[in-house]
């Protein structure tokens, strides 16, 4: 997927990260190397206990590596200040989580604006987007409805729109499927497949589901500290 004049939307080369244990420290990533290309989806398979959730909080941003280099569509990211980070976060990176963490008092609408006013767009720009996008996953008669007021896959829609809300770059997700039943996973997976096609981002998912993960671009697992490709 890559080519001469495109850069990968996120690249990590030799990518180390540790923790203190004891006298010494624990080795969770040891060199890491993965680049993902605009409009791939790459799932993550795991087990836990092997730096899955290290590897995503070093993608996207909210740890800084011991060691290596985290590139974000072409910039090196590792000697940011916190301030540029969380701007780069902002603006390239969308998250969706386990659980979707919609705000309660809003409704589906409102908390896809939310993060676009924080970026700076107007107010109507914001809606109008918003409302683009829920509609696209077909949420448009849910526009009003507050989380309480969802279906756990309506809920998780409106996650996956606010995440892309502001046209990031990458989209880093962490089972966002784990919750729901097979046949809800299945529709927010398609849902989610068929944004990240449309907006021609690229996303790295991790999940336990193998059926999910063999109709992504490319499965990747961790292994001894390494990200390993999988067949």
């Amino acid at each position: 997927m890559s080519s001469g004049h495109q850069k990968p939307a996120l690249y990590l080369s030799k990518v180390e990260r540790r923790y203190p244990q004891g006298e010494g420290f624990l080795e969770v990533l040891r060199g890491v190397d993965l680049a993902i290309w605009p409009g791939e989806i790459v799932a993550l398979i795991a087990p836990s206990g092997t730096g899955k959730s290290t590897l995503l909080h070093v993608a996207g941003l909210l740890e800084k590596p011991d060691g290596g280099e985290v590139f974000v569509g072409g910039k090196p990211t590792a000697a940011m200040g916190d301030h540029e980070r969380t701007r780069l976060r902002r603006e390239e990176l969308g998250f969706v989580y386990q659980f979707h963490h919609l705000l309660p008092e809003f409704s589906a609408l409102e908390n896809v604006v939310l993060p676009q006013l924080i970026r700076g767009l107007k107010k109507g720009d914001a809606q109008e987007r918003a409302t683009q996008i829920l509609t696209f996953l077909g949420l448009a008669k849910r526009l009003d409805n507050r989380p309480g007021e969802l279906s756990g896959g309506e809920q998780q829609r409106v996650a996956i729109a606010r995440a892309v809300a502001n046209a990031p770059r990458l989209l880093l997700a962490d089972e966002p499927t784990g919750n729901l039943d097979p046949n809800t996973a299945d529709r927010v997976f398609q849902t989610l497949v068929a944004i990240v096609r449309a907006s021609k981002l690229a996303a790295l998912i991790a999940t336990h589901n193998l059926d999910l993960a063999a109709r992504m671009d490319r499965r990747v697992t961790i292994r001894d500290g390494l990200v390993v490709q999988l067949p």
